[in-house]
């Protein structure tokens, strides 16, 4: 069962262009040609990759937090109440109105004080900025020596400039030793990304954050085995020069430099929207629409690689508009406060709450134990509600 699902998998109709075989592709008198086989080392090297990150985040990530100035916020924990540690942990975070009065019943509270309770069990869950900074700090250094490396690689072969050139003699296109090893690398970093998803941030876009990884690991399996390195190895050098853009934006936005992550959240979506929405859809989509099959009949292989470059540019448009709205609120404030993706931590009373608590006193001076003074003292610590 085994070998015949093996031998419909690698049918040559499927993965190459009419009148080619897998025979062709044969290493020989020392030109050597992509094989699937060799995308197994990615694995291994995903291994390496997570542990040297979490290496990285505690040696280099933390100490240099510090350094930038980056603090946590003081969590207030709750009082342990195991009805309402059941309910936030197996029916949910946020119950609604009448769930809240049913089990501030059950545990004789007033109905604020299970609000309470819950704001601050909530807030106990969420990342702290040393933890979001030591992952943006990882991030960053991977994409930005993966961008000059790749350039590197890159900067000398003709479909860097002319991505017409990426079908020259396609599929008989020998390896470079420097092609396969940034390949392998960039494989095995989404590979290890996947592995830590359950140990990082979630955000809002986790979701589209997994069908990425997803798609683009199987775009790097899928291009190696099938030749397709040319556009495959511009696809990823697209992608990786604004990425390390992004994660220093987050790293300056953790540490409370506004002005340098002002700066750099300008030039990241100047980049981001020229790359992923110019460059992309003319010059790569392109070439792999029209110039991929001039001398060709369309082949599966044709319908399969494109309809996952589709489906990574409408991703592509989803987080455009993220960005467009991070601009629009860049622009009316004059800063960029959050990455919106992320949820900010919740203040530890509510407005209402905050209103009958500590009313304001009669001569118009605030209490000194209220929302708006321990607001006030955060500022003054360099603190400010968590991104």
């Amino acid at each position: 069962m085994w070998s015949s699902l093996n031998k419909w998998l690698w049918q040559e109709r499927l993965w190459l262009p009419p009148n080619y075989s897998w025979a062709q592709l044969e290493d020989q008198d020392g030109v050597v040609y992509a094989h699937p086989r060799d995308m197994l080392a990615a694995l291994p090297l995903a291994l390496v990759l997570v542990i040297m990150r979490f290496t990285f985040e505690r040696l280099v990530g933390r100490p240099l937090s510090r350094w930038l100035g980056v603090r946590d916020q003081a969590k207030r924990l709750v009082k342990p109440n195991a009805t309402l540690e059941k309910h936030f942990l197996m029916e949910g975070w946020k119950p609604q109105e009448p769930q809240l009065t049913v089990l501030a019943t059950q545990c004789g509270l007033t109905l604020q004080q299970t609000q309470r309770w819950f704001r601050r069990r909530r807030n106990q869950e969420r990342p702290s900025l040393t933890k979001k900074f030591c992952e943006a700090s990882w991030r960053f250094v991977f994409y930005l020596c993966s961008f000059f490396g790749g350039l590197s690689v890159l900067y000398h072969e003709s479909w860097l400039w002319r991505p017409a050139m990426c079908w020259e003699n396609y599929p008989i296109q020998p390896l470079k030793p420097a092609l396969y090893y940034w390949y392998l690398l960039e494989l095995s970093f989404y590979i290890s990304l996947l592995i830590t998803l359950p140990f990082d941030i979630r955000r809002k876009d986790f979701k589209e954050q997994v069908a990425h990884h997803f798609v683009t690991i199987i775009l790097i399996t899928f291009s190696y085995s099938g030749n397709l390195l040319r556009i495959g190895s511009l696809v990823l050098l697209l992608h990786d020069s604004a990425d390390y853009l992004l994660e220093a934006c987050k790293m300056f936005n953790y540490a409370r430099q506004q002005q340098v992550c002002n700066s750099l959240f300008i030039v990241f979506s100047l980049v981001f929207f020229y790359t992923r929405l110019v460059l992309f859809p003319t010059q790569i989509l392109y070439t792999t629409y029209y110039d991929s099959i001039a001398k060709w009949q369309p082949f599966f292989a044709y319908y399969f690689f494109n309809s996952l470059l589709l489906l990574l540019q409408l991703l592509h448009v989803f987080w455009s508009c993220l960005i467009l709205r991070m601009i629009h609120s860049f622009t009316k404030k004059g800063q960029m406060e959050k990455d919106i993706r992320s949820d900010a931590e919740e203040s530890d009373s509510s407005e209402g709450e905050a209103a009958q608590e500590h009313p304001q006193l009669k001569n118009g001076t605030a209490p000194t134990d209220g929302p708006r003074s321990r607001a006030a003292m955060w500022l003054a610590n360099g603190h400010k509600s968590a991104t």
